[in-house]
């Protein structure tokens, strides 16, 4: 079957099976791998082998942009010491301590490919953190922390992986060097990545009232920096999530609304179709890599497969406990920092230690051969390995995890999330009537006018206050009041939506015109749904 029906093939069983997945609650990654595997133990529909190179530089650099875009710089700065000791520390920690079990329990692994099992394994991966903890309304901290950690985590793991191949294609291996290299690669990754976003943001500038170059730039962005920063060998996954991190935080100030509006609709579309492809082609790779084990020791491979995902799951349990902990307990500020730190919440963010394709593709990159012209030693037991890390973990995690909240009994901080949009709803309200006050209300203002411009503010003013201080009766019948008007409100949007259809159908008005006109309620549909959420 030619390569583009594949393709489609894929893409319609990735819309489907995914609509399928809204009605189960079942996390999309966990249902699109199995469906993987089926499709490839099924001789009669096609078969798609999985390209290091595609996943590098055609999948990897949009989604580490799209999760930096969407990660705040805010919150990622305030969180950055567990992000570091997790992205860092415990991906070389992870490394070390798979290379030594591999080493001590699996039949012909030397250390050399014991650190090879680990780099590839250790980092866990932004793509499978961000669908499998979709939907459950975590902590925004633990939130941003797996985010963070997934984000930046890659290149660590990379370089790992870099000097662990190295050692066993040409024997040698130098510490210092590799922690220089380290360095080198972090430091000039982020800077390319900062000069791709600085670039392109200045060039966005300059383009005015044209939000589809402006969404193709943002395109653009993650490829550009994760090119850039490749050709000079720096971390290519850096730069991208530097660049992503970067435009997010001045896209405020740089984007127009209609360009934020597409392109957040653009990177959605983009996002789904991506991750649904990876997680397919995991599942479909299965075959395949069973096909290289020998049948005699098919189950002894299930065992370490087996062993070495329960020691990926244990040390990032017994690292994330005490690298919570430890370093508050070292503060002037302990008792109150350590009473801020629910145990609960370094409960899930041990427990969701994902692998995915990034582990995959490393895998499979493993050349095929030494120096010397001889096989790479253990090759296709390292890829049945870490297929079946990634396909426990997923699965392990993913069905899981909605039981291990529960079971903590995590729930949203629903009452501080509305104390606080109460606060800064308040705050630009009163703003704002002070700058109606000061600048606008003058002699040659119609009153009507000053008095229709000042009362959405005083209305938002008093709702944001009443919030705080009536009771939950009197606030439900205020809400009940406000979604009674909104959707009144909605139903007269309704009959003028249906009134353009008609005037479309019949063509008694020119379609650029009605065209106008459907915008201009598409953006009024968007406010009032937003004020439906308000009083839910």
């Amino acid at each position: 079957m030619p390569s583009i029906e594949i393709i489609i093939f894929l893409l319609v069983v990735i819309v489907v099976f995914s609509a399928i997945v809204e009605k189960m609650r079942i996390p999309q990654a966990i249902m699109l791998v199995f469906v993987g595997l089926v499709i490839g133990f099924t001789p009669q529909l096609p078969d798609m082998a999985l390209q290091p190179d595609v996943v590098f530089l055609i999948f990897l650099p949009p989604l580490l942009f799209t999760a930096a875009w969407k990660l705040s710089w805010h919150d990622f700065k305030a969180e950055r010491r567990p992000v570091i000791s997790l992205a860092i520390g415990l991906v070389f920690f992870t490394t070390v301590a798979i290379a030594v079990v591999a080493h001590y329990f699996i039949p012909g692994f030397t250390w050399q490919l014991g650190f090879v099992l680990g780099a590839v394994i250790s980092p866990p991966d932004a793509v499978a953190a961000a669908s499998i903890t979709k939907g459950f309304n975590l902590n925004k901290r633990v939130m941003t922390i797996l985010e963070g950690e997934s984000l930046i985590n890659d290149a660590s793991a990379l370089v790992a992986y870099r000097y662990a191949i190295a050692s066993v294609v040409t024997g040698g291996f130098v510490f210092w060097e590799a922690s220089l290299q380290f360095v080198w690669l972090s430091v000039g990754g982020i800077a390319v990545g900062l000069a791709v976003g600085w670039c392109l943001l200045w060039g966005q500038k300059r383009i005015h009232n044209n939000p589809t170059i402006e969404v193709a730039l943002t395109l653009l962005t993650p490829y550009v920096a994760y090119l850039g920063a490749e050709h000079f060998h720096f971390s290519g996954v850096l730069a991208v999530v530097a660049a992503g991190l970067f435009m997010s935080f001045r896209s405020p100030e740089t984007f127009s609304y209609r360009t934020r509006m597409q392109a957040n609709s653009f990177w959605e579309t983009i996002e789904f179709l991506l991750n649904g492809f990876v997680f397919i082609l995991i599942g479909m790779q299965m075959p395949t890599i069973v096909a290289d084990i020998e049948r005699g020791s098919l189950f002894a491979a299930m065992c370490y497969g087996a062993l070495i995902t329960t020691v990926a799951i244990v040390v990032r349990i017994i690292w994330v406990f005490p690298g919570a902990y430890i370093p508050l307990w070292l503060t002037k500020k302990a008792k109150r920092a350590v009473y801020d730190l629910d145990w609960r919440y370094v409960a899930i963010i041990s427990w969701t230690g994902m692998r995915g394709v990034v582990s995959l593709a490393s895998a499979l990159a493993i050349p095929l051969t030494l120096v010397n012209g001889a096989a790479f030693p253990q090759r296709d037991m390292i890829l049945f390995i870490t297929f079946c890390v990634i396909f426990f973990t997923l699965v392990v995690h993913g069905l899981s995890l909605r039981l291990v909240i529960k079971f903590l009994k995590i729930k949203p901080d629903h009452k501080k999330e509305q104390q606080d949009e109460n606060d800064l709803r308040k705050f630009i309200s009163r703003q704002s009537l002070q700058f109606i006050n000061e600048n606008i209300a003058n002699d040659t203002l119609d009153t009507g006018v000053l008095e229709r411009l000042k009362s959405k503010y005083e209305v938002n003013l008093r709702l944001a206050s009443e919030r705080n201080t009536i009771g939950r009766k009197m606030l439900n019948s205020a809400n009940a009041l406000l979604y009674q008007y909104v959707q009144a409100q909605k139903d007269v949007l309704d009959f003028e939506r249906s009134l353009l259809i008609d005037l479309h159908r019949d063509g008694a008005a020119g379609s650029e015109l009605l065209k106008k006109l459907e915008y201009e309620l598409d953006l009024e549909e968007l406010r009032l749904n937003e004020l439906l959420k308000r009083v839910k």
